[in-house]
């Protein structure tokens, strides 16, 4: 057993753990969906030298103050929103992350949402479990085409060039718009950059895939719902806060834009009562990109690897660079 005391804010699978305990006493939250306590989270690190996290907490500065012996934070995520970075680098704490890993599972989730809410699945799904089925109708749950339209895309990182990719094969016309242009992207699968406004304006189906910032905090909005078509379908898989959801509700209830499919939420869990969720046209689902059994076990191996370099003094394998 080592010297260290490891935080493990959720249960997570056992090979992982197993990395870990060689080199430190764990505290392992029993949960899996039932998120730590922040008070409780605040009592057990005030003496840990390692927290392994996730999105689904909190790592403020008051919670890093009142740990202060901690040496590496390593999340099993991505987005790194969640932690206060800068006071982090301030105290010289190491923080990990797990990218690339779950690029293209989060693409197929992606997809996923855009097919659904296009064509009306999950609507077609409670239909019949509703005994609402009585008979075939001309224009019963009719939904938009998927192949043959414009798809565009904010954002075009790995995972949204995972979905054009995926696009392509649905001849879709695909669009992006992002920081920076990527020709070398352009050139090698054959996407078209485009001005935000004319991607707005033009597309069928739009895909949020933006990082999580107080830059991009509600850049999608009343302004941006009322340039999209009113047939446009819009999928939001990167972070919730990106969107501003009074704008969305009043957008899709009022018949602004056609449908929205959700994988991610301002307020995280989203409540049942919500009235995003009262809306048939959403698609919801919680928060589930990177989940597929193999991409979830990478990603816990990834945050182990990390957290164990940090108590060892190391760099980090896979460091926020942020």
């Amino acid at each position: 057993m080592g010297e260290y005391k490891i935080v493990v804010t959720r249960k997570i699978p056992d090979e992982s753990l197993d990395i870990m305990k060689k080199y430190g006493e764990l505290y392992i939250w029993p949960e899996e969906e039932i998120a730590m306590p922040y008070e409780r989270l605040k009592e057990e690190v005030c003496n840990a030298h390692a927290l392994y996290t996730n999105v689904g907490d909190k790592i403020d500065r008051e919670l890093l103050e009142s740990a202060p012996h901690l040496k590496v934070i390593s999340t099993m995520a991505v987005g790194f929103d969640n932690i206060d970075m800068e006071y982090a680098r301030e105290r010289g704490i190491a923080v990990g992350h797990t990218p690339s890993v779950l690029n293209e599972t989060t693409a197929d989730l992606a997809f996923t949402l855009l097919m659904a809410a296009g064509r009306r699945i999950v609507e077609g799904a409670d239909y019949i479990k509703e005994e609402k089925w009585k008979s075939w109708g001309p224009m019963l749950l009719t939904g938009q085409d998927i192949y043959g339209a414009r798809l565009g895309i904010i954002g075009m990182g790995r995972i949204g060039e995972g979905v054009a990719r995926r696009a392509l094969g649905f001849n879709m016309d695909v669009v992006y718009h992002n920081r920076s242009q990527k020709p070398h992207i352009e050139e090698e699968i054959g996407v078209t950059y485009c001005e935000l406004t004319e991607l707005l304006q033009t597309s069928d189906f739009i895909v949020l895939l933006a990082p999580g910032s107080e830059e991009t905090r509600h850049m999608i909005g009343t302004e941006q719902f009322q340039l999209m078509k009113k047939s446009a379908v819009f999928i939001n898989v990167s972070r919730g806060t990106n969107v501003d959801e009074q704008a969305l509700y009043k957008a899709l209830k009022e018949g602004g834009i056609w449908a929205a499919g959700l994988d991610v939420f301002e307020e995280e869990p989203i409540s049942a009562s919500h009235p995003l969720l009262s809306l048939p046209n959403v698609t919801a689902v919680p928060h589930i990109g990177s989940a597929s059994i193999a991409t979830r076990k990478k990603m816990a191996m990834m945050a182990a690897e990390n957290l164990v370099a940090g108590i060892k003094g190391e760099k980090l394998p896979f460091e926020v660079q942020a």
